[in-house]
Parts: C-alpha cells; structure tokens; sequence
C-alpha cells in the first residue's frame, strides 16, 4: 500500500500526535476516513510544517475541527511542496521565493 500510495503524490506518514487525537474521537476518524488520500496528505503536510509546537498543536485541533464539518482540505495554504507527481504551481513558487529571501 506504501509503494502504491507514494505512486499517487502521498508522501507523508500520519504522525502519532494528529493519530492520537483522530483516534480518541470517533467522529473525526469517520469524516477522516472519507476524504481521500492526497487530501489526508495535504492536511498532514499543513501540520507537520508548523514550525512552532504552539502552531503544530493549532493547526491538529483546527483539522479535527474542519474534517468534522466537512472540510476536505486545509484553507489559506499553498498546498503540499513534496509531491514528486505534479509541477509546482506558479503560487507555490512565489511563495516559496518569498519565504527565501525572508530567510536570506
């Protein structure tokens, strides 16, 4: 399933802290299993690239939250940089431009 889910763009492992809390709540675990598997990707993405664990523990409550209401992605956010199967979009690339010469 790995081999296969990599073939599709997945490129994150669920991390234990978001595994955690999808698991104690039986509904967002219901909601998660729905969304496909590039949308699960983006959502873990989103987390894991929070740089402070303030901003990490935020963006688990909020995914738990939205995927309760039906949210299939995460809002406001440029989208996963790591997949290998698509081009970067002309948005992420500026994006990414800005956050180096921030750091430059």
């Amino acid at each position: 399933m790995a081999n296969k889910s990599r073939a599709f763009g997945l490129v994150h492992k669920m991390p234990s802290d978001l595994q955690k809390v999808i698991d104690f709540d039986s509904a967002a675990q219901a909601e998660w299993k729905k969304i496909t598997p590039l949308a699960r990707n983006e959502w873990i993405c989103w987390i894991i690239s929070a740089k402070k664990l303030e901003t990490r523990a935020h963006r688990i409550r909020r995914t738990v939250a939205e995927i309760k209401k039906g949210i299939r992605r995460p809002c406001c956010w440029m989208g996963c940089i790591h997949r290998k199967d698509k081009k970067l979009s002309p948005s992420q690339k500026f994006m990414l431009s800005r956050q180096y010469k921030k750091t430059a």
